[in-house]
């Protein structure tokens, strides 16, 4: 009686890992690597026509973290980065957030082609982006079919387009300072946590070595932020970033902007 208790409290607790495992696939595949959708969001903040030429203007790309996925509040890190700054400065701020939800690095890549976009970048004083995250997991698939090799080949075609996309962005502006969001783990209370946070300061290592051949583009780092308390920060589908997440990476980013038109006018 007793080893048939045992092998059905065994059962059941493999079904309901698998159950855990299927429902956190198909979570991440709806809020982080859905379709995309492209709305230009654009805020000017105490902006006249007379301050057009005066005013700051900061440019968001990239995925469903830029956009903001799983704050409540809205705001995402872009969000937080506007507050930190308007508490620094009386200049107008203008933002446009062009992140699109879901969106890979060779979708970033062919986004940079568009006038709209080139014209958004042109303008702005610093471009703030998050890209990557779609490349490594995959849509769930890299927890699902665990595999190095799949892996490292999806890092050299992500590196690649890395190098495109900044070279892009030299190329329509090259003084905008740009800040380039590494990723944080968000599976590190998990059994293969040990694994999934080598892989992931790998490629955040290998991103910041791309970002380090070209003027004013800055590697933030984010893993530090999540790692020791990571469910504190996360949203409930486990993977994007809460209110609290997201104002911790946008308070560490505003921290490193400097507003250089006339400060504190």
């Amino acid at each position: 009686m007793k080893v048939t208790t045992v092998k059905v409290i065994t059962i059941l607790s493999i079904l309901a890992s698998g159950l855990w495992l299927a429902g956190l696939g198909m979570t991440i595949k709806d809020q982080f690597f859905h379709g995309a959708v492209s709305p230009v969001k654009e805020s000017h903040l105490g902006e006249t026509a007379n301050d057009k030429k005066e005013r700051f203007y900061l440019v968001a790309l990239g995925d469903s973290l830029t956009r903001g996925t799983g704050d409540e509040s809205g705001k995402g890190y872009v969000g937080y980065v506007l507050d930190e700054l308007k508490g620094k400065t009386k200049q107008p701020i203008s933002m446009a957030n062009l992140a699109i939800k879901g969106q890979r690095s060779a979708g970033l890549v062919k986004q940079l082609q568009q006038i709209e976009v080139r014209r958004q970048l042109q303008q702005a004083d610093v471009i703030l982006m998050t890209i990557g995250g779609n490349d490594l997991f995959q849509g769930g698939e890299t927890l699902s079919h665990f595999s190095i090799d799949r892996i490292n080949k999806a890092k050299v075609d992500y590196l690649q387009n890395l190098d495109t996309i900044f070279k892009t962005i030299r190329t329509v502006n090259p003084q905008a300072i740009v800040f380039y969001i590494g990723l944080y783990n968000p599976f590190n209370d998990l059994r293969d946590a040990k694994t999934t946070s080598a892989i992931v300061r790998q490629w955040n290592f290998d991103s910041a070595e791309i970002a380090a051949r070209y003027p004013n583009i800055i590697a933030v780092p984010t893993f530090d932020l999540f790692e020791l308390h990571v469910n504190d920060y996360l949203y409930s589908d486990k993977f994007h970033p809460n209110k609290e997440g997201y104002k911790r990476i946008g308070e560490r980013v505003a921290s490193l902007i400097t507003l250089t038109k006339e400060e504190g006018k």
